[in-house]
């Protein structure tokens, strides 16, 4: 029962890549907690053995918590929706790149005249 998986078919990606983004933050917290380990407990087993146990619990605790009904309704409901979505070309994308890196070029260069401006004046002015 605790190892059924809810609507097994359905958001199979969503949960997939949720599950191992999860997993891979565990993983570097748990790897963290063995360095930390490492540097003040003389004992190797417990150094070793704390953090891959906390592993192995937080894994199986984002094992039941993607096969959740709520939380998977709503993974299988996101995903649901990306396939909705129309995504750009890769023409579009990389023209709007384009003008956005102009723009802040061009509003950095504005900036930057204007405050040459403003220091130069203030200096002839109070100077």
């Amino acid at each position: 029962m605790v190892f059924d998986i809810y609507k097994s078919g359905q958001g199979k990606n969503t949960r997939l890549f949720s599950a191992f983004g999860l997993a891979i933050i565990v993983a570097v917290g748990c790897w963290q907690l063995y360095n930390q380990l490492q540097a003040r407990v003389e004992n190797m087993w417990i150094e070793t053995l704390i953090p891959v146990g906390l592993f192995v619990v937080l894994a199986f605790g984002i094992f039941i918590l993607s096969n959740k009904p709520k939380v998977a309704d709503f993974m299988i409901a996101a995903e649901g929706e990306m396939k909705k979505v129309s995504w750009s070309s890769k023409q579009e994308i990389t023209v709007s790149t384009l003008i956005v890196i102009i723009v802040v070029v061009c509003m950095a260069l504005l900036l930057g005249a204007t405050d040459l401006f403003f220091q130069l004046f203030f200096g002839w002015l109070f100077g």
